[in-house]
């Protein structure tokens, strides 16, 4: 059974253009098969960084049992430290 490809046309810089080149020719393929791949292996390996981000921010906060309230009191606290830095800073 064949797979069915779709012709599409995109404008790439021309160092993108020699970058393709240099991995086809290295993969010994085509540029659009080195394309298809280069395009799946960032799909199989970085479509998940913001999310992985979310669930490291998450297991920190999870682990510093920071509550709303907790928050609350660590920004005033360092507003506080910050104001206080800034009034005796350097000249003053």
């Amino acid at each position: 059974m064949a797979i069915p490809k779709l012709k599409a046309t995109y404008t790439l810089d021309a160092e993108t253009v020699r970058a393709l080149e240099r991995m086809a020719r290295r993969w010994g393929v085509s540029k659009s098969e080195a394309l298809r791949r280069a395009i799946r292996r960032a799909m199989e390996h970085g479509t998940d960084r913001t999310q992985d981000g979310l669930e490291a921010l998450d297991r920190l906060q999870r682990a510093l049992e920071l509550t709303p309230q907790g928050a609350r009191r660590w920004v005033q606290s360092i507003r506080a430290e910050r104001r206080a830095g800034s009034e005796c800073g350097p000249g003053r």
